[in-house]
């Protein structure tokens, strides 16, 4: 499926951060048990070895006849090595949220750097080929089409967008880097609010290129606006206008970067862009993008929308170094940069009010856990334990605050799992 950008109908006010609450609401819909279970390793298949020829000699009439060679060491895979994965401690946990918390229902995904996906299960509503909007959760996905753009060399993600787009000289010193790390020093996305030339983020008759000019033009913002990598604001524009650079500098709509860069090496058929326009999950949605409207100004920073298996796909190609299967989407370095904690590294910043929390380009880093996650404003939590090779994915269609109450359940019972099976 192509990418596809839309507008939900909704009114114009979006706020896609995963640290944003938005109002909740009960749905009627009791929670169903488990409607697919699979906890099934993908080990390695070796083809039988050939026998070694009988070698005759022309003089003799008969074979010489030799002793059969001994069989080889059977080669054993790190996958065959591994116990049956059991994630049967997840569904009570889920089974009780949901009917707690009155959700449609829901949906994990958990991906082994070696063995692929090991468990995928649903609850309610949901089932594998449930198109769920992903708010913030989209950012990793846009920083992966910067970063690879920087790969084939197409923009410097360290050099400033002035080089690339004309607008640029309004912040002559900010680069794509900055944008994509929330430290640009332009104005987050809740302050932005405030802003009417910042406003063209939720605008759908507006295009990414005529909103990215506009903010990085406006002299309205300038007694808020700081130098780039002193201060960690996120969210907003930054991301509008990092996809406007993208589209410049590759001579690509959004649309066709996601497509051609993403979509396709990967070979997923239901990612797509839109333009989210509110803090609740739209209920006329219903998993349905054809209920979207298109526009010419899609959100990089929160407006993807996609199916669990899909997004585990992406999943694994941050847990391989870039690859998808045998097609390379993005570099190892390139990887390796977004995984960092840029924020501390470069400016010795931090990303929430304690601490304990860093950001990469597109992720959250846990500086305690060493997690990385990128949570989405309607509850999808997708985390990677990056020293151990593993991550899940989890989708609800609620709020920031219920998918993460019901991933801080899962974190330990995921990785008993996993690790049981090593």
């Amino acid at each position: 499926m192509s990418a596809r950008y839309a507008i939900s109908i909704v009114t114009v006010a979006a706020v896609l951060a995963a640290g944003c609450s938005g109002s909740e609401s009960t749905d009627d819909a009791a929670a169903a048990s488990s409607a697919q279970t699979t906890s099934t390793p993908q080990a390695a298949e070796t083809d039988p070895p050939a026998s070694e020829p009988v070698t005759i000699d022309p003089l003799v009439t008969a074979p010489v006849e030799t002793d059969p060679p001994p069989d080889p060491e059977p080669e054993v895979t790190a996958a065959a090595e591994r116990a049956p994965y059991d994630f049967s401690a997840i569904g009570p946990i889920v089974d009780a949220f949901v009917a707690e918390q009155g959700l449609n229902g829901a949906g994990l995904i958990v991906v082994d750097q070696e063995d692929g996906v090991v468990h995928e299960e649903y609850w309610g509503e949901f089932e594998a080929d449930r198109i769920s909007l992903i708010a913030s959760s989209s950012k990793m996905i846009s920083a992966s089409v910067l970063m690879r753009l920087d790969d084939d060399g197409l923009l410097d993600v360290d050099a400033p967008v002035a080089d690339i787009v004309e607008w640029g000289a309004g912040n002559p010193t900010v680069t794509p880097a900055q944008l994509i790390s929330n430290s640009s020093g332009l104005i987050g996305l809740q302050d932005g609010f405030g802003y009417e030339s910042y406003l063209c983020q939720f605008n759908p008759a507006d295009t990414l290129q005529g909103c990215a000019e506009q903010i990085f033009t406006t002299p309205d913002d300038d007694a808020e606006v700081i130098p780039p990598d002193t201060e960690f604001r996120y969210g907003g524009a930054q991301w509008t206008i990092a996809g406007a650079v993208a589209e410049v500098a590759s001579g690509r709509t959004w649309a066709q970067l996601v497509d051609e860069l993403i979509a396709a090496p990967c070979g997923l058929e239901s990612l797509g862009y839109y333009l989210p326009t509110g803090f609740e999950y739209p209920a006329d949605f219903n998993a349905d993008p054809s209920t979207l409207l298109p526009t010419a100004n899609p959100n990089p920073e929160g407006g993807a929308y996609v199916t669990a298996p899909d997004y585990a796909q992406l999943m694994l190609m941050q847990l391989r170094d870039g690859m998808c299967g045998d097609e390379r989407v993005v570099s190892s370095e390139a990887i390796d940069r977004m995984h960092a904690d840029r924020i501390a590294e470069v400016y010795g910043g931090d990303a929430a009010e304690s601490s304990n929390f860093g950001y990469g380009m597109g992720w959250w880093v846990d500086r305690e856990s060493g997690r990385i996650s990128d949570e989405g404003l309607y509850g999808t939590v997708p985390w990677l334990d990056l020293d151990d090779g593993f991550g899940a994915y989890l989708v609800v269609e609620k709020t920031s605050e219920v998918g993460r109450s019901l991933a801080a359940q899962l974190y330990e019972p995921v990785e008993a799992a996993v690790l049981a099976a090593r």
